[in-house]
């Protein structure tokens, strides 16, 4: 009798569409076998960016959706509430073996929606509305507009990308999404991807906590 073993789900939240591919498309690209969810919570009207959503997830072999929180360029503040709302609302099930999504403090200096929607996925795991074995946080920083972002070295998980993969994860961001070679897009996209690894809700509540 053979047995049937389910695939590893996985579940990436993120604020705009390029961030899955940005800060974890090499993750992705290099684990074909799991199950890929990715959901861009901005931009879903967006009829430039959101086909090209689509097309990027579809390169990747993910599903996905977009949603519509505002994403104007004031950055106006949003309540956590709203954000943990529309998460909610684009999950297709409230079970996955891990969980990506934003830093709190965000991956550079500094876009707020990246932060809030870190900050709501904590808050969501942790009141066990979304149900994970693990959260893996990015681990990112640009030393306060010192650098282009790169990966933080003592981050729990961090691995190069194997040349070819990264060479496909430039090719989503230039080709699908069309940032010019010289853009920041472009000349951020790293080769080394890195996150902080939590599988404990309360622990990762605690270390929300001492670094907001």
């Amino acid at each position: 009798m053979s047995i049937s073993i389910s695939p590893i789900s996985v579940v990436v939240i993120v604020a705009h569409p390029d961030d899955e591919t940005l800060w974890s498309g090499g993750t992705i690209l290099s684990r074909p076998t799991y199950e890929w969810f990715i959901i861009s919570l901005c931009r879903g009207s967006d009829p430039d960016r959101a086909p090209k959503f689509l097309k990027a997830i579809t390169t990747l072999k993910a599903t996905g959706i977009m949603g519509n929180l505002d994403d104007g360029i004031e950055q106006i503040p949003l309540r956590r509430i709203d954000v943990e709302k529309e998460i909610l609302a684009l999950l297709p099930y409230t079970h996955f073996d891990i969980i990506i999504s934003h830093n709190p403090t965000g991956e550079y200096t500094r876009h707020l929606r990246h932060e809030e929607i870190g900050e709501a996925v904590i808050y969501l795991w942790y009141k066990n509305k979304i149900s994970a074995n693990q959260l893996w946080v990015y681990a990112y920083n640009d030393g306060n507009k010192g650098w282009l972002p790169k990966s933080v070295e003592k981050a729990t998980i961090s691995h190069t990308i194997p040349k070819k993969i990264w060479e496909k994860k430039l090719q989503i961001i230039t080709e699908i999404y069309g940032f010019p070679a010289n853009s920041w897009e472009a000349q951020t996209t790293p080769k080394t991807e890195a996150f902080w690894q939590f599988t404990n809700p309360a622990t990762a509540l605690k270390w929300l906590n001492s670094i907001k």
